[in-house]
């Protein structure tokens, strides 16, 4: 009798027919069979039983302008929330459009197909296939520059501070609008996740802090204290015993703001640290392009961004995330009972204590 191969030892495909009470588990764990399907159900698989262990740390980053699209209300609140994740790396963009629903600015479905100088002349703002009006970009960056006039902004600072006391203003204006939960930066704000963005200014966040620099305001985003902090924040969590895992959704500058930790780490700052251990990404990247955003985790593994011996627990999956991730929030949701909360913007003082310590003795050798 011909032996039986080792290749041969996955799950049969013989998926049960779909019908009308077919549930998000079932379709990720039992139709989701081949192809980037399949790839998505290891993404699922892998955030759900191994990156939302109580010991590990877990670090989002976004890219591009997902929240305009409702991402952050429909997916990223309620991570924070469910304590699935710990620490965020996200373009500008995202955090300012994120505060128009904070605001209670309105966005609206549109077309892709629309005449441009149309919707110029209406004073709509068009982002793909998403409309809204002109007033609403005016109406956020003079709530940027109204808040950014209080003493607690009048110094350098990182980000992550800079976007904790912007949620605690926008956590205010929720509260006398009467809505709920619909900026990440709020939720943010009360689960003590710090929010980091790599490039403070590209975004009309940034745009705005600049301006008012013109006037004498005296608050600058300091990236030197965003580098530290995230390799900080990393390093802490190895020595807690603990495990580090990205959730990388897109790529772009948040990736790689989120993966130099280690290269910060180990690289630069000469402390023995071998990469983190569970890497997940969504993106629609190529890796022969040159483009970082299809870098893979073998070829991060390189850069000691991902320790080599992880590598059987990287998923990338390649599709379009606004399809993506609400399949696989929902399903951990559906899975997982919520996290205790680990509130890493609390501990940013300690964590920066050992990183300077540990740095400190490779400079003595």
């Amino acid at each position: 009798m011909k032996r039986k191969s080792h290749f041969l030892q996955g799950k049969k495909i013989q998926p049960a027919p779909l019908n009308k009470d077919a549930q998000i588990v079932d379709l990720i764990e039992n139709t989701f069979t081949a192809y980037n399907a399949a790839r998505l159900r290891e993404a699922a698989l892998l955030y759900n039983e191994k990156m939302l262990e109580n010991d590990v740390t877990v670090g989002l980053s976004l890219t591009g302008a997902l929240t305009p699209a409702g991402i952050g209300i429909s997916c990223i609140i309620p991570l924070i929330e469910a304590g699935f994740v710990d620490w965020i790396v996200s373009t500008g963009a995202n955090l300012y459009h994120d505060t128009h629903f904070g605001l209670g600015l309105a966005m609206h479905q549109g077309t892709p197909f629309a005449n441009d100088q149309v919707l110029r002349e209406e004073e709509i703002v068009r982002i793909y296939d998403i409309f809204f009006d002109y007033s609403v970009l005016l109406d956020t960056d003079a709530f940027f520059r109204e808040i950014i006039r209080a003493k607690e902004f009048q110094k350098s600072m990182g980000s992550a501070e800079f976007h904790h006391l912007a949620g605690k203003y926008i956590a205010a204006r929720e509260v006398k609008l009467g809505i709920k939960n619909q900026s990440l930066l709020a939720a943010a704000y009360r689960c003590n996740v710090p929010v980091y963005t790599s490039s403070p200014g590209d975004s009309s966040i940034g745009m705005n802090i600049a301006a008012m620099a013109l006037s004498g305001n005296k608050l600058h985003i300091d990236p030197n204290i965003d580098v530290n902090e995230t390799a900080a924040l990393v390093l802490s969590a190895k020595r807690s015993g603990g495990k580090s895992a990205v959730f990388i959704v897109g790529g772009g500058s948040p990736k790689n703001f989120m993966l130099q930790t280690e290269p910060q780490i180990q690289e630069v700052m000469g402390i023995d640290e071998k990469g983190h251990d569970y890497f997940l990404q969504i993106t629609d990247a190529r890796p022969d392009t040159g483009g970082l955003s299809g870098a893979t985790p073998s070829e991060a593994v390189s850069w000691g961004k991902v320790d080599p011996d992880s590598l059987p627990d990287t998923v990338v999956c390649y599709s379009d995330f606004t399809i993506t991730l609400p399949l696989i929030v929902a399903y951990v949701l559906s899975k997982r009972e919520k996290r205790q909360l680990k509130e890493l913007y609390k501990s940013r003082d300690e964590m920066m204590s050992l990183l300077e310590r540990e740095y400190r003795e490779t400079t003595k050798k």
